[in-house]
């Protein structure tokens, strides 16, 4: 049988490709095998980032597969959640840079997996939703909470409530992805971004993002004083000094990421 993630490294980044074909769903041994792939990728000090993407061309991922649910098991449902919400956690808490490559519809938890994502690349031709109320249900996989910090609540509601479908030139206008690209090319792109990654101190990087996250849930003051103990945790590293070394000697840093 294929693996349903498979994993490719190229250099520093990691390439990740969500392989259930057709629409390549979310299935329970697809979330367990992204939380072991996120948790050994955090452990290999030589990957910096990661891209996410689809296999094929029409589906960046669907989201769960709806025959789950079909008879209301409860058991089933609560299984499900904490798996969803175990792996995209996960995916949000990589140490490094996480790009999704939106390369097709991003729907529901194929939607949500991209949320998680620190940066999204969209194709041309791609449409975003969460739709789970349409079939009496919700997103449980960090939809609700996720969007409405990209996009804020009204285009949030839109999309949840109203269960708006947005194309990608109206997700670029909202903040739903921070770029789009002609069909084909999300790929290469997100690849580009994550290359750019490694021309910054990976450990500086991994420091920044946790501040940029922690302000979700941090007062303000709060995070001013964590910015200032991260810095100076800094001074512990290797990179640190190569950086600023590499700065004053006009020559391009060599990152260790120690």
């Amino acid at each position: 049988m294929s693996e349903p993630i498979r994993v490719e490294k190229r250099g520093h980044v990691a390439l990740l490709t969500m392989n259930n074909p057709p629409a390549n769903t979310w299935t329970a041994d697809s979330l367990k095998a992204l939380v072991s792939i996120v948790e050994e990728l955090n452990a290999d000090r030589d990957i910096w980032s990661l891209v996410l993407t689809g296999e094929g061309e029409k589906f960046f991922s669907a989201g769960a597969d709806l025959k789950l649910f079909a008879d209301g098991d409860r058991a089933v449902a609560g299984d499900m959640a904490r798996l969803f919400g175990e792996a995209f956690e996960t995916l949000s808490r990589f140490r490094g840079v996480s790009i999704a490559a939106v390369n097709g519809f991003a729907m529901g938890g194929g939607l949500e997996v991209a949320l998680a994502c620190d940066l999204r690349v969209a194709e041309a031709q791609a449409q975003m939703a969460l739709p789970e109320a349409k079939v009496g249900l919700l997103p449980c996989a960090g939809g609700t909470q996720n969007l409405t910090w990209l996009v804020g609540e009204g285009w949030s509601k839109r999309m949840i409530l109203c269960g708006e479908r947005v194309k990608a030139d109206k997700a670029l206008e909202i903040g739903l992805v921070e770029e789009v690209v002609e069909q084909g090319q999300a790929l290469e792109r997100a690849l580009q971004l994550a290359e750019q990654v490694g021309e910054q101190s990976p450990s500086a990087v991994a420091a920044c993002k946790k501040l940029i996250q922690s302000g979700r849930s941090r007062p303000l003051d709060q995070g001013y004083i964590i910015e200032r103990e991260l810095f100076v945790d800094l001074f512990h590293t290797e990179d640190q000094r190569e950086g600023v070394n590499a700065f004053l000697e006009k020559r391009k840093a060599e990152w260790k990421n120690r």
